[in-house]
């Protein structure tokens, strides 16, 4: 019973490492998206005052999310992964995260992947928008869309952890995963 438990251990623990070296492949060759959550960010809940054109308003990274950002940008570059163009959520923890890890003028803020609101319309067309992006990215390298958890499961139906990037392309009914990769 030992053995099976100890197994079943070592199986869990190399099943993130075979998805993160499967998501390293196919970002070496570009032309794909990664949808990409924020780097670590202080507490769970936006405050009440939440204004998203004001940083002091938001849950912001903490000082171990600004390190884990410039760490990700490190290895995309160190592992060959080429970047083309990187779009951002307006939160300032995704906005950081990207101007961290690829440089702040490289980043173009998109609306579309704000947090979805109250307004079921609006998400809707948030959503689609987000999808056509996807569907209309066609460089050589790879396109890098950083946002926070609930746009990303709105997207692919997955949660992530912060700072976990998903590969996605394009299916008939929206956005289909094909690897992922966990930054720790």
């Amino acid at each position: 019973m030992i053995r099976i438990l100890i197994t079943l251990a070592l199986i869990s623990l190399t099943l993130p490492a075979q998805a993160t070296e499967a998501g390293w492949a196919l970002l070496r060759g570009g032309g794909h998206v990664v949808l990409m959550r924020h780097a670590y960010a202080l507490g769970t809940v936006e405050p009440p005052n939440f204004d998203i054109e004001k940083c002091g308003t938001q849950r912001n990274l903490s000082e171990r999310g600004r390190h884990q950002a410039r760490r990700i940008g490190s290895l995309i570059a160190a592992r060959g992964a080429p970047v083309e163009r990187v779009l951002s959520s307006r939160l300032c923890r995704a906005l950081e995260t990207a101007r961290l890890a690829f440089g702040a003028g490289a980043v173009e803020a998109f609306a579309p992947l704000d947090p979805p609101g109250e307004d079921e319309t609006a998400n809707a067309e948030a959503l689609a928008a987000t999808i056509e992006a996807v569907h209309g990215y066609s460089g050589s390298g790879n396109m890098v869309m950083v946002a926070d958890l609930p746009a990303i499961k709105a997207l692919t139906g997955r949660k992530t952890r912060e700072g976990e990037a998903l590969i996605v392309a394009p299916a008939e009914n929206g956005l289909v995963v094909l690897g992922r990769i966990v930054f720790n």
